[in-house]
């Protein structure tokens, strides 16, 4: 097998780890709300012993990625892509530390009924895998379009976010007991909030491997292209 063939079946082998664990980030997350949601105690303690395996994946797609380029000395873009990998899959092993978050909330709300129905949650919590879903497909693809656009959706996460707060901050308004519960959900909220900060991140990363350009999306929409 020629070198450059060799190299690119391993850095296809490293974009479809990257893919699986981005499935598993993803069902954990959307997990995660609909065990709080049903008061599902079992369900988070699943959820929290498979964060064990998301770590065990990124520390795998770590090393086989710092493997490939001790071994191959790749070019420029093949580089910004393996950097690619090496941050995206820190991004998901900490967006399924959010998940792990929401499991640990369900257990110290216990056998308590919830406050508020939870609306809003899997809402959120859908959107931010969406996001997620679609961030991935951009770097598969090389998809810069698709990359830029992605991180729109985070308004609309932040947007429930902030009626989260206020519906809860109004629950403790009317009553002071409900001050311990009304911070954990949150919390949830906040880590779902943050779930859809990292995607942004995975997007800027993307533009970065296709284009060579470090991009600070937030600062794209306010007219800066680019960060040197």
């Amino acid at each position: 097998m020629a070198p450059r063939e060799s190299f690119d079946r391993e850095l296809e082998r490293l974009r479809d780890a990257v893919l699986a664990l981005g499935s598993r980030v993803e069902s954990a997350l959307v997990e995660s709300v609909e065990s709080l949601k049903d008061r599902d105690i079992d369900a988070a303690r699943d959820i929290i012993a498979q964060d064990r395996l998301i770590n065990e994946d990124r520390f795998e797609i770590e090393a086989n990625a710092l493997a490939l380029i001790a071994t191959q000395q790749p070019m420029a873009r093949d580089l910004r892509t393996i950097a690619a990998v090496l941050d995206i899959a820190s991004e998901l092993e900490r967006i399924g530390d959010y998940a792990k978050g929401i499991a640990r909330i369900n257990l110290m709300i216990g056998e308590q009924s919830l406050i508020k129905p939870l609306n809003h949650l899997p809402t959120m919590a859908g959107k931010a895998s969406d996001m997620l879903h679609e961030s991935l497909e951009a770097f598969v693809r090389g998809d810069k379009t698709l990359a830029r656009a992605v991180p729109r959706a985070d308004d609309e996460v932040d947007a429930l976010y902030n009626q989260v707060y206020r519906e809860l901050l109004g629950l403790i308004m009317a009553d002071a007991s409900r001050i311990d519960q009304a911070n954990y959900l949150l919390w949830a909220a906040h880590n779902l909030e943050r779930a859809a900060d990292r995607v942004t991140n995975i997007c800027e990363r993307v533009i970065f491997t296709v284009t060579g350009e470090m991009v600070e999306m937030d600062m794209e929409e306010a007219g800066v292209e680019s960060i040197g």
